[in-house]
């Protein structure tokens, strides 16, 4: 008998380690459907959107697998889980009335304030009836170690067609693949140690005329990583009130921006999407705490407040693909501009500089080379660099469809997405564009953040006083690739 099973990459299984009972390492989003073929006076067809969902997992076989755990040195693997139930994993429910923004935000906080359930499959949608407009909402819940954020976009396409149109095929009937018991699992992971180093020597061997183009293929990874770990991994961030102890109930809150009014800022600052994007997130962060976070405009410009966004490192040959293909820029956000014309050439300067020196490329390095390491030591790496706190929020931008897209005939209407937060991080914020909007999906810890809907008011507020600024003259521009900060004296733990 053939046993299957599939190991975690180090970046997958320390997504896995970084999580506790406050810091859940799940992502989502919030998709909410116009009404159509399954939606009626008396609700949702829910059978008919599993049979749909049912008809298409073949596509996504990771999603019908759990983890097990390799013996003695305790890595993480997928097997086929034996006592898969769709019905466990695709749940339906509905809002109390009237079924608004409100009631649905609510839900989603709830939601998301549950860990997935590890002896399963780690993942679940909420089939949300009761809407206002009477249609339905999607409500999705992935484990990270089993998705990013580039490869859920090929996940969603999945599930979503180009037209109303949709026919389901009857589900092939599903055979788990046996998974190995412990000893098997350790005889072949020994036995994949040994292949692995005898591949190795077999490489080295065949370099021959190539040695060339290696070395400096690896001297320019090492510059790579050198710039990448120079931008701040290695030393803690300022403190400000953003960031605290962290629980693990969230709210959650969605704004929308119109993308023709990004562009047009992107066209005027001569910058792009991202770079206008983080720009607003700049703003937004600059006026909650000075008006809500009790500093004063001093103390704001002479804290540093830095961010990590993640950048996809999937090859075209490799979407469609599960797992983690993904590495993070850290950059400092311009918050001590008072200038919002200014704070988006500063920004557009930082990212010039993260792409100019490849800091994705040596942030993927450093996951690269610790391929192998130790289980144990991969945990112990991820929960320090928890607690150094590099950076003070997670941002990132996807680019989604600008044309309408459909599940089992009702059109999408707008997809909110939802980004973990790390231990000590108040505030997530994932951005979607869609059919000529940005919709933005804000996480936060309900400890930290007393106020839901008040972050979500400040990137408004952000985003219109970007749209009037005016645009700096061409020796305005700034010099480095983030502005001056003079460093306060440490304000504690907020």
């Amino acid at each position: 008998m053939t046993v299957h099973y599939e190991r975690l990459s180090n970046l997958d299984a320390s997504f896995l380690a970084l999580e506790s009972r406050s810091t859940h390492m799940h992502v989502g989003a919030v998709a909410v459907f116009a009404p159509g073929p399954t939606t009626s006076d008396d609700g949702v067809d829910i059978g008919t959107l599993r049979s749909l969902i049912a008809s298409r997992l073949d596509r996504i076989p990771r999603y019908r697998q759990r983890l097990a755990t390799v013996p003695v040195e305790g890595h993480p693997v997928w097997v086929d889980d034996e006592q898969f139930h769709l019905d466990y994993h695709v749940r339906h429910i509905a809002l109390p009335h009237p079924g608004g923004d409100e009631q649905l935000r609510e839900f989603v906080g709830r939601n998301m304030s549950q860990q997935l359930d590890r002896t399963r499959p780690l993942w679940e949608l909420a089939v949300v009836e009761g809407l206002e407009n009477g249609g339905f909402a999607i409500v999705s819940k992935i484990h990270h170690c089993m998705i990013d954020g580039i490869a859920g976009i090929d996940l969603m396409a999945v599930l979503l067609d180009f037209s109303p149109d949709f026919e389901i095929t009857p589900a092939e009937e599903w055979e788990p693949r046996p998974a190995p018991n412990g000893t098997e699992l350790a005889v072949k992971e020994i036995s994949r140690s040994v292949s692995r180093v005898i591949a190795s020597v077999s490489d080295l061997s065949q370099l021959g005329a190539n040695l060339g183009e290696v070395v400096e293929e690896w001297r320019h990874r090492l510059k790579a990583v050198s710039a990448s770990l120079s931008s701040g991994w290695l030393v803690p961030t300022g403190s400000t009130p953003l960031n605290g102890t962290i629980g693990p109930a969230r709210w959650f809150d969605w704004v929308e921006l119109p993308l023709d009014e990004v562009k047009a800022i992107k066209n005027a600052h001569e910058a792009t999407v991202n770079d206008v994007m983080l720009a607003i997130v700049a703003g937004a962060v600059r006026s909650y705490l000075m008006d809500e976070g009790g500093m004063s405009e001093a103390e704001v410009e002479m804290t540093e407040f830095r961010i990590m966004a993640p950048v996809s490192v999937r090859t075209k040959d490799e979407r469609g693909t599960l797992g983690n293909k993904v590495a993070m820029w850290l950059m400092e956000l311009p918050i001590g501009e008072r200038d919002p014309g200014l704070r988006i050439r500063h920004v557009h300067a930082a990212t010039k500089n993260l792409k100019e020196t490849d800091q994705a490329l040596g942030a993927s390095t450093l996951v690269q080379v610790s391929t192998g390491a130790p289980a144990t030591l991969v945990s112990l790496a991820a929960r320090l660099a928890g607690r150094v706190r590099p950076f003070n929020m997670t941002v990132t931008n996807v680019p989604g469809p600008q044309f309408p897209m459909y599940m089992a005939g009702s059109q999408m209407l707008a997809t909110y997405p939802l980004v973990p937060l790390w231990q000590s991080h108040g505030i997530g914020i994932a951005m979607f564009s869609l059919s000529g909007k940005v919709n933005i999906g804000i996480n936060m810890d309900r400890q930290v953040i007393s106020d839901p809907t008040s972050f979500g008011e400040h990137i408004q507020r952000a985003f219109k006083e970007l749209k009037d600024a005016d645009v700096p003259d061409s020796d305005e521009e700034p010099k480095s690739e983030t502005p001056p900060v003079k460093k306060a004296p440490p304000m504690g733990t907020r």
